[in-house]
Protein backbone atom coordinates (compact mmCIF):
# COMPACT_ATOMS: atom_id res chain seq x y z
CA UNK A 1 0.00 0.00 0.00
CA UNK A 2 1.82 3.36 -1.18
CA UNK A 3 1.13 6.06 0.94
CA UNK A 4 1.09 9.70 -1.18
CA UNK A 5 2.32 12.68 0.70
CA UNK A 6 0.28 15.50 0.27
CA UNK A 7 1.82 19.12 -0.12
CA UNK A 8 -0.78 21.17 2.54
CA UNK A 9 -1.21 25.47 1.15
CA UNK A 10 -2.63 27.74 3.69
CA UNK A 11 -5.77 29.17 2.15
CA UNK A 12 -5.48 32.61 2.62
CA UNK A 13 -1.86 34.37 2.27
CA UNK A 14 -0.99 36.57 5.33
CA UNK A 15 -1.25 39.87 5.25
CA UNK A 16 -1.70 42.76 7.63
CA UNK A 17 -3.85 45.11 5.35
CA UNK A 18 -6.54 41.73 5.26
CA UNK A 19 -9.15 43.51 7.14
CA UNK A 20 -8.58 47.31 5.91
CA UNK A 21 -12.12 48.60 6.05
CA UNK A 22 -13.71 52.13 4.78
CA UNK A 23 -15.02 54.62 7.05
CA UNK A 24 -17.11 57.15 5.94
CA UNK A 25 -17.54 60.38 7.26
CA UNK A 26 -20.51 61.62 9.51
CA UNK A 27 -22.77 64.21 7.65
CA UNK A 28 -21.27 67.20 9.70
CA UNK A 29 -17.75 66.16 8.51
CA UNK A 30 -19.33 66.33 4.92
CA UNK A 31 -18.99 69.16 2.78
CA UNK A 32 -22.63 69.55 1.75
CA UNK A 33 -24.64 71.87 -0.85
CA UNK A 34 -21.52 71.96 -3.42
CA UNK A 35 -22.43 72.77 -7.37
CA UNK A 36 -19.86 69.45 -8.68
CA UNK A 37 -19.51 70.38 -12.59
CA UNK A 38 -21.42 68.21 -15.18
CA UNK A 39 -18.31 67.80 -17.01
CA UNK A 40 -18.23 64.49 -19.06
CA UNK A 41 -14.10 64.72 -18.81
CA UNK A 42 -13.40 61.31 -17.03
CA UNK A 43 -11.08 63.41 -14.34
CA UNK A 44 -11.13 63.17 -10.57
CA UNK A 45 -12.57 67.37 -10.50
CA UNK A 46 -10.77 67.23 -7.13
CA UNK A 47 -7.78 67.84 -5.54
CA UNK A 48 -6.98 68.02 -2.11
CA UNK A 49 -4.42 68.79 0.13
CA UNK A 50 -3.50 68.88 4.15
CA UNK A 51 -4.93 72.58 3.73
CA UNK A 52 -7.52 73.07 1.27
CA UNK A 53 -10.22 71.10 -0.96
CA UNK A 54 -10.11 72.03 -4.42
CA UNK A 55 -13.31 70.92 -6.45
CA UNK A 56 -14.02 72.31 -10.14
CA UNK A 57 -18.08 73.53 -10.13
CA UNK A 58 -21.04 74.04 -12.58
CA UNK A 59 -21.26 77.58 -13.44
CA UNK A 60 -22.26 80.08 -16.43
CA UNK A 61 -19.95 81.76 -18.42
CA UNK A 62 -16.27 80.89 -17.99
CA UNK A 63 -14.98 78.32 -16.00
CA UNK A 64 -14.26 78.06 -12.25
CA UNK A 65 -13.21 76.07 -9.10
CA UNK A 66 -13.93 76.42 -5.63
CA UNK A 67 -10.99 76.08 -2.61
CA UNK A 68 -12.16 75.73 0.68
CA UNK A 69 -10.01 74.95 4.01
CA UNK A 70 -10.03 71.63 4.90
CA UNK A 71 -11.82 71.80 7.97
CA UNK A 72 -14.44 74.35 6.56
CA UNK A 73 -17.57 71.20 6.80
CA UNK A 74 -20.98 71.10 6.64
CA UNK A 75 -23.04 73.23 4.38
CA UNK A 76 -21.11 75.61 1.92
CA UNK A 77 -21.89 79.18 1.02
CA UNK A 78 -23.76 79.12 -2.35
CA UNK A 79 -21.90 82.58 -3.11
CA UNK A 80 -18.69 81.42 -1.68
CA UNK A 81 -15.72 83.20 -3.43
CA UNK A 82 -14.20 80.80 -6.43
CA UNK A 83 -11.21 80.65 -8.54
CA UNK A 84 -12.61 82.17 -11.91
CA UNK A 85 -10.23 83.33 -13.83
CA UNK A 86 -10.77 80.89 -17.04
CA UNK A 87 -12.74 81.40 -19.90
CA UNK A 88 -13.96 77.77 -20.40
CA UNK A 89 -14.82 75.22 -18.61
CA UNK A 90 -12.06 74.33 -16.06
CA UNK A 91 -11.42 70.13 -16.77
CA UNK A 92 -8.57 69.66 -14.06
CA UNK A 93 -7.00 70.84 -11.19
CA UNK A 94 -3.47 69.86 -9.24
CA UNK A 95 -1.88 70.75 -5.98
CA UNK A 96 1.85 71.62 -6.18
CA UNK A 97 3.19 68.93 -4.12
CA UNK A 98 5.60 71.23 -2.54
CA UNK A 99 3.61 74.25 -1.92
CA UNK A 100 0.39 74.09 -0.32
CA UNK A 101 -0.82 77.58 -1.27
CA UNK A 102 -0.72 76.68 -4.97
CA UNK A 103 -2.69 75.25 -7.60
CA UNK A 104 -2.78 74.76 -11.50
CA UNK A 105 -5.74 74.33 -13.41
CA UNK A 106 -6.42 73.73 -17.14
CA UNK A 107 -9.24 74.53 -19.27
CA UNK A 108 -10.96 73.69 -22.60
CA UNK A 109 -9.63 77.69 -22.93
CA UNK A 110 -6.75 76.37 -24.33
CA UNK A 111 -4.48 77.71 -20.89
CA UNK A 112 -2.92 76.20 -18.02
CA UNK A 113 -3.23 78.86 -14.87
CA UNK A 114 -1.23 78.65 -11.62
CA UNK A 115 -2.42 80.43 -8.54
CA UNK A 116 -1.49 81.29 -5.39
CA UNK A 117 -4.08 80.77 -2.72
CA UNK A 118 -4.00 83.40 0.56
CA UNK A 119 -2.77 81.73 3.54
CA UNK A 120 -5.87 81.90 5.39
CA UNK A 121 -8.34 80.89 1.56
CA UNK A 122 -10.19 82.35 -0.66
CA UNK A 123 -12.31 85.51 0.61
CA UNK A 124 -12.62 87.00 -2.64
CA UNK A 125 -12.67 85.97 -6.19
CA UNK A 126 -9.71 85.26 -7.63
CA UNK A 127 -9.81 86.70 -11.19
CA UNK A 128 -5.29 87.02 -11.71
CA UNK A 129 -2.97 83.82 -11.79
CA UNK A 130 0.47 83.59 -10.84
CA UNK A 131 1.26 82.08 -14.39
CA UNK A 132 -0.62 81.72 -17.44
CA UNK A 133 0.76 79.01 -19.71
CA UNK A 134 0.00 79.56 -23.36
CA UNK A 135 1.06 77.06 -25.91
CA UNK A 136 -1.77 74.28 -26.39
CA UNK A 137 -3.93 75.17 -29.37
CA UNK A 138 -7.27 73.08 -28.33
CA UNK A 139 -8.45 72.25 -25.11
CA UNK A 140 -5.98 71.02 -22.28
CA UNK A 141 -7.33 68.37 -20.42
CA UNK A 142 -4.67 66.94 -17.72
CA UNK A 143 -1.54 68.24 -16.25
CA UNK A 144 0.39 66.86 -13.46
CA UNK A 145 3.45 68.52 -11.11
CA UNK A 146 6.85 66.82 -11.13
CA UNK A 147 6.97 64.41 -7.86
CA UNK A 148 10.44 65.56 -7.00
CA UNK A 149 11.97 68.39 -9.27
CA UNK A 150 10.36 71.99 -7.94
CA UNK A 151 8.23 73.88 -10.30
CA UNK A 152 8.12 71.43 -13.51
CA UNK A 153 4.79 70.99 -14.82
CA UNK A 154 3.32 69.04 -17.68
CA UNK A 155 -0.13 69.60 -19.66
CA UNK A 156 -1.50 67.15 -22.21
CA UNK A 157 -4.62 68.88 -24.82
CA UNK A 158 -6.98 67.86 -27.38
CA UNK A 159 -3.70 68.29 -29.92
CA UNK A 160 -2.41 65.40 -28.96
CA UNK A 161 1.03 67.02 -27.77
CA UNK A 162 2.60 66.91 -24.22
CA UNK A 163 4.14 69.93 -22.81
CA UNK A 164 6.63 70.37 -20.23
CA UNK A 165 6.89 73.96 -18.48
CA UNK A 166 9.49 75.55 -16.20
CA UNK A 167 7.37 78.12 -13.16
CA UNK A 168 11.24 79.37 -12.28
CA UNK A 169 10.42 81.36 -15.41
CA UNK A 170 10.62 85.59 -14.39
CA UNK A 171 7.32 85.66 -16.87
CA UNK A 172 3.73 86.04 -15.62
CA UNK A 173 2.55 84.96 -18.84
CA UNK A 174 4.43 82.21 -20.66
CA UNK A 175 4.36 81.21 -24.13
CA UNK A 176 7.21 78.61 -24.82
CA UNK A 177 7.20 75.13 -22.75
CA UNK A 178 11.08 73.84 -22.71
CA UNK A 179 9.82 70.69 -24.13
CA UNK A 180 7.40 69.10 -26.54
CA UNK A 181 6.62 65.72 -26.62
CA UNK A 182 4.47 64.28 -30.10
CA UNK A 183 4.31 60.70 -29.75
CA UNK A 184 0.66 60.71 -29.70
CA UNK A 185 -1.15 60.12 -32.37
CA UNK A 186 -4.68 60.82 -30.27
CA UNK A 187 -5.76 62.14 -27.51
CA UNK A 188 -3.78 61.66 -24.16
CA UNK A 189 -6.04 60.15 -22.03
CA UNK A 190 -3.63 59.37 -18.43
CA UNK A 191 -0.24 60.42 -17.63
CA UNK A 192 2.32 59.10 -14.54
CA UNK A 193 5.64 59.20 -13.40
CA UNK A 194 7.82 56.60 -11.41
CA UNK A 195 8.94 57.74 -8.26
CA UNK A 196 11.82 59.60 -9.20
CA UNK A 197 10.36 61.28 -12.07
CA UNK A 198 12.58 60.19 -15.09
CA UNK A 199 9.85 58.17 -16.42
CA UNK A 200 6.77 59.03 -17.96
CA UNK A 201 3.74 56.46 -19.13
CA UNK A 202 0.69 57.61 -20.94
CA UNK A 203 -2.72 56.32 -22.21
CA UNK A 204 -3.68 57.54 -25.33
CA UNK A 205 -7.42 57.14 -27.40
CA UNK A 206 -5.54 55.46 -30.05
CA UNK A 207 -5.44 52.16 -27.62
CA UNK A 208 -1.32 52.89 -26.94
CA UNK A 209 0.38 52.74 -23.66
CA UNK A 210 3.51 54.21 -24.22
CA UNK A 211 7.06 54.45 -22.17
CA UNK A 212 8.29 58.21 -22.38
CA UNK A 213 12.05 59.33 -20.99
CA UNK A 214 10.13 62.76 -19.25
CA UNK A 215 13.07 65.08 -19.55
CA UNK A 216 13.74 64.81 -22.98
CA UNK A 217 10.53 63.08 -24.73
CA UNK A 218 12.58 60.24 -26.22
CA UNK A 219 9.99 57.19 -26.23
CA UNK A 220 11.14 53.64 -24.98
CA UNK A 221 8.26 51.63 -25.43
CA UNK A 222 4.93 51.27 -26.84
CA UNK A 223 2.60 48.56 -26.13
CA UNK A 224 -0.52 47.60 -28.53
CA UNK A 225 -2.80 45.23 -27.09
CA UNK A 226 -5.33 44.68 -29.31
CA UNK A 227 -7.18 42.61 -26.38
CA UNK A 228 -7.28 45.55 -23.69
CA UNK A 229 -7.90 49.80 -24.65
CA UNK A 230 -6.43 50.99 -21.60
CA UNK A 231 -7.79 54.58 -20.50
CA UNK A 232 -5.78 55.09 -17.05
CA UNK A 233 -2.02 54.03 -16.30
CA UNK A 234 -0.43 54.15 -13.19
CA UNK A 235 3.35 53.38 -12.24
CA UNK A 236 3.68 50.99 -9.34
CA UNK A 237 6.04 52.82 -7.18
CA UNK A 238 9.77 50.98 -7.73
CA UNK A 239 8.44 47.76 -8.20
CA UNK A 240 9.17 48.13 -12.17
CA UNK A 241 5.26 47.61 -12.69
CA UNK A 242 2.97 49.61 -14.73
CA UNK A 243 -1.06 49.18 -13.94
CA UNK A 244 -3.16 49.84 -16.78
CA UNK A 245 -7.69 49.80 -16.24
CA UNK A 246 -9.67 50.41 -19.42
CA UNK A 247 -12.33 47.88 -21.77
CA UNK A 248 -11.58 44.24 -23.10
CA UNK A 249 -12.45 43.79 -26.93
CA UNK A 250 -16.10 42.98 -25.90
CA UNK A 251 -16.28 46.05 -23.54
CA UNK A 252 -16.17 44.87 -19.93
CA UNK A 253 -14.38 46.29 -17.65
CA UNK A 254 -10.67 45.26 -17.35
CA UNK A 255 -7.35 45.91 -15.50
CA UNK A 256 -3.93 45.01 -16.91
CA UNK A 257 -0.34 44.61 -15.21
CA UNK A 258 2.63 45.47 -17.56
CA UNK A 259 6.34 44.30 -17.03
CA UNK A 260 7.88 48.25 -17.51
CA UNK A 261 11.09 46.97 -18.98
CA UNK A 262 8.92 44.90 -21.88
CA UNK A 263 5.19 46.58 -22.73
CA UNK A 264 5.21 43.47 -25.79
CA UNK A 265 2.90 41.58 -23.77
CA UNK A 266 0.94 42.00 -20.23
CA UNK A 267 1.62 39.58 -17.08
CA UNK A 268 -1.60 39.59 -16.06
CA UNK A 269 -5.24 41.03 -17.92
CA UNK A 270 -8.41 40.63 -15.53
CA UNK A 271 -11.88 41.19 -16.48
CA UNK A 272 -14.00 42.54 -13.76
CA UNK A 273 -17.92 43.55 -14.67
CA UNK A 274 -19.63 44.95 -17.83
CA UNK A 275 -19.89 48.61 -16.56
CA UNK A 276 -19.99 51.39 -18.56
CA UNK A 277 -17.94 53.80 -16.17
CA UNK A 278 -14.00 54.60 -16.44
CA UNK A 279 -12.18 52.59 -13.44
CA UNK A 280 -9.70 55.36 -11.59
CA UNK A 281 -7.17 53.24 -10.28
CA UNK A 282 -5.13 54.70 -6.91
CA UNK A 283 -1.86 53.37 -6.00
CA UNK A 284 -0.07 53.60 -2.13
CA UNK A 285 3.09 52.96 -2.24
CA UNK A 286 4.09 52.69 1.01
CA UNK A 287 1.19 49.89 1.85
CA UNK A 288 1.50 48.39 -1.78
CA UNK A 289 -2.62 48.79 -1.99
CA UNK A 290 -4.11 49.52 -5.09
CA UNK A 291 -7.59 50.78 -4.89
CA UNK A 292 -10.22 50.84 -7.88
CA UNK A 293 -13.11 53.39 -8.12
CA UNK A 294 -15.42 52.93 -10.60
CA UNK A 295 -16.95 56.46 -12.17
CA UNK A 296 -20.94 55.73 -11.58
CA UNK A 297 -20.24 53.63 -9.03
CA UNK A 298 -20.97 53.23 -5.52
CA UNK A 299 -18.29 50.60 -4.78
CA UNK A 300 -14.56 50.17 -4.37
CA UNK A 301 -12.26 47.52 -5.15
CA UNK A 302 -8.86 47.43 -3.17
CA UNK A 303 -5.86 45.00 -3.65
CA UNK A 304 -2.37 44.13 -2.67
CA UNK A 305 0.39 44.07 -4.89
CA UNK A 306 3.33 41.63 -5.12
CA UNK A 307 6.32 41.70 -6.83
CA UNK A 308 6.04 37.29 -7.37
CA UNK A 309 2.81 35.64 -9.04
CA UNK A 310 -0.04 36.06 -9.69
CA UNK A 311 0.87 39.62 -8.53
CA UNK A 312 -2.21 41.28 -7.55
CA UNK A 313 -3.74 39.96 -4.47
CA UNK A 314 -7.71 40.39 -3.80
CA UNK A 315 -8.58 42.13 -0.32
CA UNK A 316 -12.49 43.21 0.05
CA UNK A 317 -14.51 45.97 -1.46
CA UNK A 318 -16.20 49.10 0.02
CA UNK A 319 -19.83 49.08 -0.93
CA UNK A 320 -22.09 52.68 -0.89
CA UNK A 321 -25.31 53.32 -2.43
CA UNK A 322 -23.86 56.68 -3.13
CA UNK A 323 -22.58 57.13 -6.68
CA UNK A 324 -18.82 58.93 -7.23
CA UNK A 325 -18.08 60.94 -10.10
CA UNK A 326 -14.77 61.74 -8.65
CA UNK A 327 -12.31 61.51 -6.32
CA UNK A 328 -10.01 63.46 -4.63
CA UNK A 329 -6.63 61.87 -2.83
CA UNK A 330 -5.38 63.38 0.66
CA UNK A 331 -1.40 63.15 0.71
CA UNK A 332 -0.09 60.89 3.26
CA UNK A 333 1.04 63.52 5.59
CA UNK A 334 -2.34 64.94 6.09
CA UNK A 335 -3.77 61.48 7.41
CA UNK A 336 -4.87 60.62 10.79
CA UNK A 337 -1.62 58.62 12.16
CA UNK A 338 -4.12 57.50 15.40
CA UNK A 339 -6.58 56.37 13.79
CA UNK A 340 -4.44 53.86 11.74
CA UNK A 341 -5.62 55.73 8.67
CA UNK A 342 -3.69 54.63 6.11
CA UNK A 343 -5.43 56.46 2.52
CA UNK A 344 -8.24 59.05 2.56
CA UNK A 345 -10.26 59.66 -0.37
CA UNK A 346 -13.07 62.39 -1.04
CA UNK A 347 -15.59 61.07 -3.03
CA UNK A 348 -17.84 63.58 -5.60
CA UNK A 349 -21.45 62.68 -5.34
CA UNK A 350 -23.08 64.64 -7.70
CA UNK A 351 -26.42 63.88 -7.19
CA UNK A 352 -26.58 65.44 -3.48
CA UNK A 353 -24.07 67.82 -4.14
CA UNK A 354 -22.08 66.12 -1.53
CA UNK A 355 -18.09 65.49 -0.74
CA UNK A 356 -17.66 62.51 1.67
CA UNK A 357 -14.59 61.88 3.05
CA UNK A 358 -13.73 57.81 3.05
CA UNK A 359 -11.07 57.08 5.37
CA UNK A 360 -9.58 53.93 4.68
CA UNK A 361 -8.51 52.14 8.51
CA UNK A 362 -5.90 49.26 9.22
CA UNK A 363 -7.94 47.73 12.47
CA UNK A 364 -5.78 48.13 15.19
CA UNK A 365 -6.23 47.59 19.45
CA UNK A 366 -3.43 49.73 20.38
CA UNK A 367 -3.56 53.42 20.33
CA UNK A 368 0.04 53.88 19.76
CA UNK A 369 1.77 55.11 16.35
CA UNK A 370 1.99 51.62 13.71
CA UNK A 371 5.16 52.25 12.81
CA UNK A 372 4.85 48.78 10.73
CA UNK A 373 2.12 50.51 8.60
CA UNK A 374 3.55 54.19 8.54
CA UNK A 375 7.08 53.34 6.72
CA UNK A 376 8.86 56.53 5.51
CA UNK A 377 7.08 58.18 2.82
CA UNK A 378 7.43 60.72 0.37
CA UNK A 379 7.15 64.84 2.00
CA UNK A 380 6.78 68.10 0.69
CA UNK A 381 10.49 68.81 -0.09
CA UNK A 382 11.65 69.10 -3.23
CA UNK A 383 14.89 66.98 -3.72
CA UNK A 384 15.68 68.90 -7.49
CA UNK A 385 15.28 72.44 -8.55
CA UNK A 386 13.69 72.60 -12.06
CA UNK A 387 17.09 74.05 -13.24
CA UNK A 388 19.01 70.87 -11.72
CA UNK A 389 16.44 68.56 -13.03
CA UNK A 390 16.37 70.07 -16.79
CA UNK A 391 20.22 70.15 -16.40
CA UNK A 392 19.68 65.95 -16.13
CA UNK A 393 19.61 65.01 -12.73
CA UNK A 394 17.51 62.43 -11.35
CA UNK A 395 16.52 61.74 -7.39
CA UNK A 396 14.17 60.27 -5.13
CA UNK A 397 11.71 61.95 -3.32
CA UNK A 398 12.87 63.68 0.10
CA UNK A 399 11.51 61.34 2.23
CA UNK A 400 9.61 62.17 5.96
CA UNK A 401 8.31 60.43 9.22
CA UNK A 402 4.11 60.45 10.23
CA UNK A 403 5.20 60.14 13.84
CA UNK A 404 3.22 63.27 15.79
CA UNK A 405 6.14 65.30 16.35
CA UNK A 406 8.84 63.69 14.26
CA UNK A 407 9.91 65.79 11.38
CA UNK A 408 12.77 63.81 10.15
CA UNK A 409 13.18 64.55 5.81
CA UNK A 410 15.95 62.94 4.34
CA UNK A 411 16.27 61.73 0.79
CA UNK A 412 17.60 58.53 -0.08
CA UNK A 413 21.06 59.90 -1.04
CA UNK A 414 21.05 61.87 2.24
CA UNK A 415 20.01 58.84 4.16
CA UNK A 416 22.98 57.10 2.92
CA UNK A 417 25.48 59.49 3.58
CA UNK A 418 24.29 60.05 6.89
CA UNK A 419 24.55 56.35 7.72
CA UNK A 420 27.94 56.62 5.76
CA UNK A 421 29.70 59.24 8.02
CA UNK A 422 28.17 57.90 11.55
CA UNK A 423 29.79 54.07 10.47
CA UNK A 424 32.97 55.85 10.06
CA UNK A 425 32.99 57.98 13.06
CA UNK A 426 31.98 54.61 15.21
CA UNK A 427 35.00 52.79 13.03
CA UNK A 428 37.72 54.73 14.10
CA UNK A 429 39.56 53.58 16.60
CA UNK A 430 41.84 56.38 18.40
CA UNK A 431 40.28 57.77 21.52
CA UNK A 432 37.06 56.27 21.07
CA UNK A 433 34.94 57.92 24.46
CA UNK A 434 35.70 61.51 23.10
CA UNK A 435 34.88 60.59 19.17
CA UNK A 436 31.69 59.40 20.84
CA UNK A 437 31.21 62.46 22.92
CA UNK A 438 31.70 64.66 19.71
CA UNK A 439 29.08 62.56 17.72
CA UNK A 440 26.60 62.96 20.35
CA UNK A 441 27.17 66.35 20.88
CA UNK A 442 27.39 66.90 16.97
CA UNK A 443 23.83 65.51 16.97
CA UNK A 444 22.54 67.69 19.58
CA UNK A 445 23.73 70.69 17.75
CA UNK A 446 22.58 69.35 14.54
CA UNK A 447 18.83 69.65 15.96
CA UNK A 448 19.62 72.72 17.78
CA UNK A 449 20.67 74.09 14.31
CA UNK A 450 17.55 72.93 12.45
CA UNK A 451 15.19 73.87 15.37
CA UNK A 452 16.96 77.47 15.21
CA UNK A 453 16.59 77.30 10.63
CA UNK A 454 12.91 76.40 11.17
CA UNK A 455 12.54 79.27 13.39
CA UNK A 456 13.36 81.74 10.47
CA UNK A 457 11.19 80.54 7.69
CA UNK A 458 8.28 82.53 6.63
CA UNK A 459 4.56 82.85 8.29
CA UNK A 460 3.26 79.77 6.21
CA UNK A 461 5.81 77.19 7.24
CA UNK A 462 5.06 78.30 10.79
CA UNK A 463 1.42 77.80 10.92
CA UNK A 464 0.71 74.79 13.09
CA UNK A 465 -1.16 71.79 11.34
CA UNK A 466 -1.17 68.74 13.11
CA UNK A 467 -2.83 65.29 11.85
CA UNK A 468 -3.39 67.05 8.63
CA UNK A 469 -5.74 69.93 10.51
CA UNK A 470 -4.30 73.55 9.95
CA UNK A 471 -4.71 75.10 13.41
CA UNK A 472 -4.78 78.92 12.01
CA UNK A 473 -7.49 78.09 9.81
CA UNK A 474 -9.92 76.00 11.91
CA UNK A 475 -13.37 77.36 11.48
CA UNK A 476 -15.77 77.27 15.34
CA UNK A 477 -17.70 74.09 15.55
CA UNK A 478 -21.54 74.97 14.68
CA UNK A 479 -23.22 72.11 16.68
CA UNK A 480 -23.16 70.08 19.50
CA UNK A 481 -21.97 67.06 18.36
CA UNK A 482 -18.91 68.79 16.96
CA UNK A 483 -18.33 70.52 19.44
CA UNK A 484 -17.55 66.99 21.44
CA UNK A 485 -16.31 65.62 18.48
CA UNK A 486 -13.66 68.24 18.47
CA UNK A 487 -12.90 68.15 22.42
CA UNK A 488 -12.53 64.70 22.21
CA UNK A 489 -9.88 65.30 19.30
CA UNK A 490 -8.68 67.61 21.36
CA UNK A 491 -8.13 65.50 24.60
CA UNK A 492 -6.49 62.65 22.49
CA UNK A 493 -4.07 65.08 21.32
CA UNK A 494 -2.86 66.37 24.60
CA UNK A 495 -2.73 62.45 25.79
CA UNK A 496 0.03 62.21 22.84
CA UNK A 497 1.93 65.40 22.84
CA UNK A 498 1.98 64.31 27.03
CA UNK A 499 3.26 60.81 25.93
CA UNK A 500 6.03 62.82 23.14
CA UNK A 501 7.23 64.77 26.36
CA UNK A 502 7.74 61.87 28.69
CA UNK A 503 9.76 60.40 26.03
CA UNK A 504 11.83 62.89 25.13
CA UNK A 505 12.49 63.74 29.18
CA UNK A 506 13.65 59.95 29.41
CA UNK A 507 15.60 60.45 26.35
CA UNK A 508 17.30 63.42 27.52
CA UNK A 509 18.35 62.09 30.92
CA UNK A 510 19.89 58.70 29.19
CA UNK A 511 22.02 61.47 26.37
CA UNK A 512 22.70 63.26 29.75
CA UNK A 513 24.23 60.00 31.77
CA UNK A 514 26.13 58.75 28.60
CA UNK A 515 28.15 62.38 27.96
CA UNK A 516 28.81 61.89 31.88
CA UNK A 517 30.55 58.41 31.80
CA UNK A 518 32.13 59.09 28.99
CA UNK A 519 33.86 62.04 30.91
CA UNK A 520 34.57 60.00 33.96
CA UNK A 521 36.13 57.40 31.44
CA UNK A 522 37.84 59.90 29.79
CA UNK A 523 39.53 61.38 32.91
CA UNK A 524 40.43 57.74 34.11
CA UNK A 525 42.19 57.16 31.18
CA UNK A 526 44.35 60.35 31.32
CA UNK A 527 45.19 59.87 35.10
CA UNK A 528 48.37 57.31 35.55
Amino acid sequence: MTVSKMTWRPQYRSSKFRHVFGKAATKESCYDGVPITRSVQDNNFCAVNPRFLAVITECAGGGAFLVLSINHTGKVDPLHPRISGHRGNVLDVKWNPFNDFCIASCSEDTTVKVWEIPPHGVLKNLTSPWKELQGHSRRVGLIEWHPTANNILFSTAYDFQVMIWNLDCPEQVMKNPVRTISHHTDVVLSMSFNTDGSLLATTCKDRKVRLIESRSGNLLQEANCKKHKASKVLFLGNMKMLFTSGTSRWNDRQFALWDQDDLSVPLLEENLDGSSGVLFPFYDPDTHMLYLAGKGDGNMRYYEISSEKPYIHYLTEYRSNLPQKGMGVMPKRGLDVSSCEVFRFYKLVTIKSLIEPLSMIVPRRSESYQEDIYPMTAGNKPALTAEEWLSGIDKGPVLMSLKPGCQVAESYSEMSKGLGNSLDTRRSHSRPGALQLAYIQDQLGTKDGKEDSGNTEDDRSRTPVSNGEDLALCSPPRTENELRLKFHKQQEEIRRLRELLNQRDVRVKQLELEIKNIKNSQSHQSSP
